[in-house]
Formats: structure tokens, C-alpha cells, sequence
């Protein structure tokens, strides 16, 4: 495998000595050189969610609603707990910009973990890690000319497997949340659960652009591994709707799914 070099060299983002959390350049999204990719700002709000919640649940869902776009320049990330229980906890998150205007708000489900011992289970095929390929970062292209997301994610594809249009399985390893500071698993999966979208198109941005307006990701275990993957598909309609939906892996198998709702634009 030939890696990039220096890959956590930047985290997604830095903090201000006011609380404010400032995007680093592999936070830049793809459609715009001021805005950050949603997946690391799902981060955010998960680190907070799970701040406040506490390390004894496990955070099983996330639902993320972008309200508009979120700028690198600055973002104030809140969490509050609406329901605590033995069993679980819910919260409510807001993400808003350094002008105090809402960007984006997010729910989020924790369950206590229990030790139950060997359970029945499906077993479902994991993509190969071993002989994956190196190849580009599925989205293609971008709407600017600046290093972003992309420029700071090593991605590699299942031996054999399709880097054109259409459904994609990638393997992709990303930055680091915050510098200084170790993430936790579901944090650290965030940046690839919103990326079905970038991964699975169905014409290169230059044709249509195809950008989420929502994120929701349902876990059922917390990786191990450094390396994660995504088996996404997309499906467009003339409406100008779409959804992307994923199922997610470590090495060790499936962890969960994530959809996204699709806003489709031709270029101006």
C-alpha cells in the first residue's frame, strides 16, 4: 500500500481559546473553499453528545440535519440531554456559526453497554483490506482549487473493484478530530459515514452536483480498526431528490449503516 504522506500532519480542526472550534484544511468540503465537509463537523457533534453523555453508553444513533453551510471560519458546537435512563440517553445538539446563526442541528441515541456473552448473529462478507488498491478519492473532483477533505484522506478499493460512476466500496483512513486529542471510535467514523454520497455518484460533480442535506447513522458496535470502509450505492431521480445509503466496516465486519438525503443541482 502507498500511503500519503503526513496524514494526521493537520486535524480537522483547532480550537480558540474562546471554545469555538476553527476547520483546519482537510475539513474543507468539496463544493466550497469557505465551508467545511459535514463528516468532520459530525464529529464535532458526536464529541459532544458523547462529552455529555458519559464513556458508559454507547452513542447507537446519530441524525444530523444541515441547515445550511458551515463555514472553517468558526463553529460553536452545544449538547443537551433530553432523556437518561438506566438503558439509554438521548440528546439534542446545535451547531452555530461564530454570528450565532444556526447551522445545524443533530439527535443523537446512547445504550448501556451490557456483557451478555456469545450471542446468535448473522455473519456478513467484509471487504478485502489486504490486497486493496491504492486509487483516487471517489468524489472526482472539486468546486475549487484549495486542499481540502480529500487531500488528506487515504483511500484505497477492494482489489478488482469499480473507482467509475456508480456503486463503490472504498477503505478509507482519515485525520485526526481535533490535534492532541484521541478520538473515539464513533468520532473517528464519522468523516467516512458522510461521504456516501462523494463515493457512489452517478456523474462526475462537473454534470451534477449531489450534496446531502441530512446525515442519520445507526451503530451497532464501535470499531477497532484505523482503517474503515463503506459499501455505498446512490440513487438519483429526476425530481431532483436522490439518497445515498451505506453499509459501514471495520476489519472485523459490518458496524453499521448511513443515509443521506440528496439535493441534486446541475452547474451554473
Amino acid at each position: 500500500m502507498v500511503l500519503k504522506p503526513d496524514l494526521n500532519e493537520h486535524a480537522y480542526f483547532h480550537v480558540r481559546a474562546d471554545g469555538a472550534f476553527v476547520g483546519n484544511d482537510p475539513a474543507r468540503g468539496p463544493w466550497s473553499a469557505e465551508h467545511c465537509h459535514a463528516g468532520p463537523v459530525a464529529g464535532l457533534i458526536v464529541r459532544a453528545a458523547e462529552t455529555e453523555v458519559g464513556s458508559e453508553k454507547m452513542l447507537t444513533r446519530l441524525t444530523v440535519d444541515l441547515l445550511r453551510p458551515l463555514p472553517l471560519a468558526g463553529l460553536r458546537v452545544a449538547a443537551e440531554t433530553t432523556r437518561h435512563t438506566k438503558t439509554l440517553a438521548t440528546t439534542r445538539v446545535t451547531v452555530h456559526d461564530l454570528d450565532d446563526t444556526l447551522c445545524a442541528t443533530a439527535t443523537t441515541m446512547h445504550m448501556v453497554r451490557r456483557d451478555l456473552g456469545p450471542v446468535p448473529n448473522v455473519t456478513l462478507s467484509t471487504p478485502e483490506l489486504e490486497n486493496a488498491v491504492t486509487g483516487p478519492f471517489p468524489i472526482g473532483e472539486t468546486r475549487h482549487d484549495l486542499p481540502g477533505f480529500a487531500n488528506h484522506s487515504d483511500i484505497l478499493y477492494p482489489k478488482g473493484g469499480n473507482q467509475k460512476a456508480g456503486p463503490k466500496t472504498i477503505w478509507m483512513r482519515t485525520p485526526t478530530l481535533l490535534e492532541g486529542e484521541v478520538q473515539s471510535p464513533i468520532q473517528a467514523l464519522c468523516p467516512l459515514a458522510d461521504c456516501g454520497n462523494g463515493i457512489s455518484w452517478n456523474a462526475p460533480t462537473s454534470e451534477m452536483g449531489f450534496m446531502n442535506t441530512d446525515l442519520t447513522v445507526q451503530i451497532h458496535r464501535e470499531p477497532t480498526s484505523e482503517w474503515l470502509a463503506s459499501q455505498s450505492v446512490s440513487h438519483w431521480q429526476p425530481s431532483g431528490i436522490g439518497m445515498s445509503q451505506s453499509v459501514l466496516f471495520d476489519t472485523e465486519g459490518p458496524i453499521g449503516t448511513a443515509l443521506q438525503t440528496l439535493v441534486l443541482f446541475p452547474p451554473r
